[in-house]
């Protein structure tokens, strides 16, 4: 039977999604292998790659997402397919680190352009109704693409070469770039003519971006230094400056109205809660089973799969579920059922090895609670908007979610040592994370009313 056409253009996108959500942890896997190519090269030097290619990727969000909305969501979805292409080329063949970074720059800004462009692309295909449906798949792909990054790249970078974790996104690239060609069709928001806001832009992107380097290198510069300093600093005087530029702009990069709607600003919330675990929670199983368990990297990848393959094979029946009973009683039990894996560590894992008695029930465990609320929080924030700010919409819920990963991992990073005692202080801190987006979603989420969407009042702009 003839797949219909949403379902299409939800499988060429999420191509493309796969690639960039993929390149967030992939890379993390590969690095060890690029620290000892590159001679030379200090590890803090070299780790630029990784904090490059976040910091760009978060700053990035807003922007593309309002490109998106005015220039055209196919054309910029295939603007950003091809940057990144482009980009992942560079990076595969780069000799030397400086252009590796800027490679992964590159990349990140391309990807950028991608993310919210592909949402806004797939959510016109379907009725209000079946949104939470889709954007379960779409969210899936993202979530997977991550879970799977060190999987994926323990297995490249043990048999064929760092380089080749940048050299696969080249063939799908070219898949997804084909397919869509045919399938897409443009949209864009009618009432964002007129010059874009560069300021607005200018701005978003730097208080985004400072706050994520503070965030990211406050571990290896030290807290105290006057780089991470001024980096908050800088962040918390621009954010509101960015904030009253958007209220006053007729044109803003981001619509301030938005937060009007209890659906968006609750559901951004809880993702921002539930990224801050999941992040570190792959972060730190990595450190455990590699540091603690003497797992190589290819086997601490293969001890992953578990996990991401109960998170697909949920995700699409929790966004189905989310139509029909709401997104709150979806997202409240994956919660859950994510807190209740990582105490499942807390309290039955050793230093000696016992992956199928301790480790596999509780990635199965974390694989359902993951699937169950990674992709319906993302579903629950932009199911309901009106269609002309669905790439807005996709694009703050990846913000949050990437400053959120960005905060996570830092926490890791201060609370981690080389004892279990650390280990078990960040899985509390992942198990409480996943439970307050739960909670927050229980006590807060509304959606709207007979699930139609609302038109967003226009923002007052002064004289």
């Amino acid at each position: 039977m003839a797949l219909a056409r949403g379902w299409k253009v939800l499988l060429c996108t999420s191509v493309a999604v796969y690639l960039v959500s993929l390149d967030v942890t992939i890379v993390n896997i590969a690095f060890p292998a690029m620290l000892a190519d590159f001679e030379g090269t200090s590890r803090a030097g070299l780790s630029w790659v990784l904090s490059g290619y976040n910091i760009a990727f978060a700053a990035s969000l807003l922007t593309a997402g309002r490109l998106a909305d005015r220039m055209g969501r196919r054309r910029i979805f295939f603007t950003g397919l091809a940057v990144f292409v482009v980009a992942s080329a560079i990076c595969g063949l780069a000799p030397t680190a400086g252009l590796l970074i800027a490679g992964r720059v590159l990349q990140a800004i391309g990807g950028a352009l991608i993310l919210p462009a592909s949402l806004a692309l797939v959510l016109p295909e379907f009725p209000v109704e079946r949104r939470s449906a889709a954007i379960g798949v779409w969210g899936a792909i993202g979530g997977l693409a991550a879970a799977t990054g060190p999987i994926l790249g323990s297995v490249l970078v043990e048999h064929v070469d760092w380089r080749a974790v940048f050299f696969v996104n080249g063939p799908l690239g070219l898949v997804a770039w084909l397919y869509g060609r045919r399938l897409l069709v443009e949209s864009s928001d009618p009432a964002a003519g007129g010059v874009p806001d560069v300021l607005g832009a200018v701005l978003g992107v730097s208080s985004v971006g400072f706050l994520c380097l503070a965030i990211i290198q406050g571990d290896d510069w030290g807290y105290s230094d006057e780089r991470v300093v001024g980096s908050f600093v800088a962040a918390i005087v621009l954010l509101p400056v960015f904030l009253l530029r958007c209220r006053r702009s007729t044109n803003p990069v981001l619509d301030l109205t938005l937060f009007r709607r209890r659906f968006f600003s609750v559901g951004n919330s809880a993702s921002f809660l539930f990224s801050m675990g999941f992040f570190a929670m792959i972060f730190v199983n990595v450190q455990y089973l590699t540091g603690v368990w003497g797992y190589s990297i290819l086997s601490a990848g293969l001890a992953f799969v578990p996990g991401p393959l109960m998170a697909a094979v949920v995700a699409g029946p929790a966004g189905r579920a989310a139509d029909r009973i709401g997104h709150r009683w979806v997202i409240a039990p994956g919660a859950l059922l994510f807190g209740v894996s990582t105490m499942w560590l807390i309290a039955f894992v050793g230093t000696e090895p016992a992956y199928w008695t301790v480790w596999f029930p509780s990635s199965v465990v974390m694989g359902i609670g993951v699937g169950l609320t990674i992709s319906t929080l993302g579903s629950a924030s932009n199911a309901f908007l009106p269609p002309d700010r669905f790439a807005m919409g996709s694009a703050f819920n990846s913000t949050a979610r990437q400053v959120g990963a960005a905060l996570g991992i830092a926490v890791v990073v201060a609370l981690l040592d080389d004892t279990t005692a650390g280990f078990d202080r960040v899985w509390w801190f992942v198990s409480l994370s996943g439970l307050a987006s739960g909670v927050v979603m229980v006590a807060l989420y509304r959606r709207p009313i007979a699930d139609v969407q609302v038109p967003l009042e226009p923002e007052a702009v002064p004289a």
